[in-house]
């Protein structure tokens, strides 16, 4: 599970994330939408542990990332927004990179690796230069990696970009599936019609705080529309488009 309790990050004289509490259990997936510039990609970097907050702590599956981040990373699979690979190395290569980093013992990496390329319709293409890999074998790639270890948490800034719609779909299927096998997901997107399609709650950030929570039921009842879709809710809710 997630854990956020009084987040904040300060830079300078900009608030850009203002004592955020939120609760995510083990099982659901999470989606967390916002406009340009409300505090998404730095809420998701203090969950990550790439930032330091400046007030207010993130808790992995009970543990205090601030007080001992090796063991919450451990449970994390991070997917930033703008990942980096190694393009001069093999997929097979950069998985192997990524078992290290996450201390993957030898003897599990083969087949754990082969699965994960396989799962993600990347095993034609294990031996080949990443430098080869279209954008959305790369983001492939880079989900694969992730998800090596095993994490009981994966943090995800926008899942979708650069991918086809069947890959799209590949990944709304693994993602459910790991939901359904316990894993907790944080989505971060733009795609609200993704994130209403696969998300079992939503939150809705602006200017660092989160302004609205739920189910797509409840966004509809605090937008006062019962025949809105996401893209409405949104829009009436950061104050973009007044609801009839």
């Amino acid at each position: 599970m997630i854990e956020l309790k009084g987040l904040t990050k300060r830079y300078g004289d900009l608030l850009a994330v203002r004592g955020i509490n939120l609760t995510i259990p083990d099982g659901e997936i999470f989606g967390f939408i916002g406009p340009n510039g409300a505090g998404k990609t730095t809420t998701i970097r203090m969950m990550g542990g790439v930032l330091a907050p400046t007030e207010g702590t993130v808790w992995i599956d009970g543990i205090n990332i601030a007080l001992d981040p090796a063991a919450a990373k451990r449970r994390i699979g991070f997917i930033p927004d703008r990942p980096y690979l190694y393009e001069k190395l093999t997929g097979m290569e950069f998985m192997r990179f990524s078992a290290d980093l996450y201390g993957l013992k030898d003897v599990n990496f083969p087949q754990r690796a082969r699965q994960l390329l396989n799962q993600f319709s990347l095993d034609g293409w294990a031996d080949k230069l990443i430098e080869a890999y279209s954008h959305g074998m790369k983001q492939r790639l880079i989900f694969s990696a992730a998800l090596l270890h095993e994490p009981t948490v994966v943090i995800v800034d926008e899942p979708m970009v650069g991918l086809d719609p069947a890959g799209i779909r590949l990944v709304k299927e693994i993602l459910r599936g790991l939901a359904d096998g316990g894993t907790t997901i944080f989505m971060s997107t733009h795609t609200l019609e993704i994130a209403e399609d696969i998300c079992d709650r939503i939150g809705i950030i602006q200017e660092g705080k989160l302004i609205a929570l739920g189910t797509t039921a409840d966004l509809k009842r605090a937008a006062r529309s019962q025949e809105a879709d996401l893209e409405e809710i949104f829009l009436a809710l950061t104050g973009g488009k007044n609801l009839p």
